[in-house]
């Protein structure tokens, strides 16, 4: 098996080969504009190469995913896994030698730094017998690696610039070869850039970016304007993997497509201009009738007339039974004593704001309330109704909890009154194999608005031994009950 690849041809038709043995030794850099076939060109590089050498992609796009039907490329979704399970992921992959694409499209850019950092740090801490030849290409390389700071977090960007450094100055010792590709040479740290001595330069248009090429590719700067000129997959290449003069290569065709092509052009539909207006500036769909909630289901009526709805005021009233004429109330029995308290605490649970309400507020709710559906004494103290009240918030307003509620339950009388609704809610999630709410819905069943002060209370659970939080890059959630060996899905 050859260990060089064709990447195309050059201005006569001659191949020009890459010798990927000598790439794994000096790396390379890739630099073009948008649309100068960057991607293209990698695309190249990674199937001819698929036989040769184990390939590891850092993906931000989600463009080479596709890889995968043909080549065997293990994809990794970036958003779908927690930092330590990235970092198994990495070594594992350098273990077994397996060609993987990380894919960061699902997270946002921080994100989607810390995720790659913490790859190619596990990449690059692999221990010494499994240091095999890997290519390692890292697509739009200057998110990376960026020469300056931007709006994304400092402690993102030092750690994925380290990691890069890593990679680009000391990976050929352990079998890391990078090959990264760049939208501007300007917006790419020097450090990173000047270790590759392999270069491939597409189309380019500032004059800064047009410089620095014709720098790296050793040629005088009035030829500069040769760049600018290139056509799109048009490349102008030197070093020891490629040739030891400038050359120019026209890439070959791929085999495999990125997602986000677009095939041709699409004309625009065939409508007029009034009727596209007219489409455009349509009136909103009108909203389903409400119904009625206290009649018999249908859909609500326009609204009475205030005159009409006085004299129907005036026939209930003169309808309406006298005082004298009204029986007493029958006494209740305990059972449906404690149906009627169960009742009012499921409705009161229910209404908007309640959990922002005082406990005391709550208390004399509850008992007016009991009082008016003909139960005088619930037979609760303020205390008992504040945990009564936040199993009806979270949903586990049971009688006679068994089993997995029933320990819930014990756990949560050994927390602060204030914690109960919100730990009830992730344990009621945990047992159903549910989602764990979200932190709108805990900040809500803690009594605030700020999401901020349900975050923190979520990490005094977890400081207290009662819950363990897992997050993944893209945010999604695991929450676990170790004491009672369950937990809730990522979401």
């Amino acid at each position: 098996m050859t260990n060089r690849i064709d990447l195309g041809n050059d201005a006569s038709g001659s191949p020009i080969m890459l010798d990927i043995e000598e790439l794994l030794a000096t790396r390379l850099l890739v630099q073009g504009n948008s649309g100068s076939g960057k991607s293209h060109l990698l695309r190249r590089l990674l199937e001819k190469s698929a036989a040769i050498v184990q390939q590891v992609v850092i993906d931000p796009e989600g463009d080479f995913v596709s890889l995968a039907e043909t080549f065997g490329h293990v994809v990794i979704d970036g958003a779908a896994y927690s930092e330590g399970e990235i970092v198994r992921l990495a070594a594992r992959a350098r273990e077994h030698r397996a060609s993987v694409v990380l894919a960061l499209d699902g997270l946002e850019i921080d994100n989607q730094m810390r995720c790659a950092a913490q790859f190619l740090a596990a990449l690059f801490d692999a221990p010494d017998r499994h240091w095999y030849p890997a290519l390692v290409i890292v697509d739009e390389a200057q998110l990376f690696a960026p020469s300056a700071s931007g709006e994304v977090a400092d402690d993102a960007r030092r750690a994925s610039l380290a990691a890069m450094t890593n990679l680009m100055c000391r990976g050929r010792k352990r079998g890391l070869a990078g090959v990264i590709a760049t939208q501007r040479l300007a917006k790419l740290a020097k450090n990173v850039a000047a270790e590759a001595s392999n270069f491939l330069m597409g189309r380019t248009f500032l004059d800064i970016d047009m410089i620095r090429a014709t720098d790296l590719l050793g040629m005088e700067r009035r030829q500069a304007e040769q760049i600018r000129d290139l056509e799109r997959g048009h490349f102008l290449g030197l070093g020891p993997a490629i040739s030891r003069r400038p050359v120019s290569v026209r890439i070959g065709s791929v085999e495999t497509r990125a997602k986000s092509t677009v095939g041709g052009l699409t004309p625009p539909p065939l409508a007029t201009g009034d009727d596209m207006a007219a489409l455009l500036h349509a009136p909103a769909p009108e909203p389903p009738a409400q119904t009625d909630l206290w009649g018999d289901g249908a859909p609500a009526t326009a609204p009475i007339a205030a005159a009409n709805l006085q004299a129907s005021i005036e026939r209930q009233a003169d309808a309406s039974p006298s005082a004298d004429d009204l029986a007493p109330l029958p006494d209740l029995s305990e059972a449906e004593a404690a149906e009627v308290a169960r009742a009012v605490m499921a409705e009161m649970a229910g209404e908007d704001g309640c959990s922002f309400l005082p406990a005391a507020t709550l208390f004399q709710d509850f008992t007016v309330r009991c009082r008016m559906r003909g139960l005088k004494d619930h037979g609760l103290d303020a205390a008992d109704f504040r945990k009564r009240f936040s199993r009806a918030l979270a949903g586990l307003d049971l009688e006679e909890p068994d089993g997995q509620d029933a320990r819930l339950m014990g756990l949560a009388d050994t927390i602060p009154a204030e914690l109960m609704a919100p730990f009830l809610a992730i344990g009621k999630a945990a047992i159903a194999g549910e989602p764990c709410p979200d932190d709108e819905a805990l900040a809500v069943l803690y009594g605030t608005r700020s999401v901020g002060r349900a975050r923190r209370m979520l990490e005094h659970l977890e400081k207290s031994d009662l819950v363990v939080v897992r997050t993944d890059f893209s945010g999604r959630r695991s929450v676990a009950i170790p004491r009672l060996d369950v937990a809730t899905v990522m979401a």
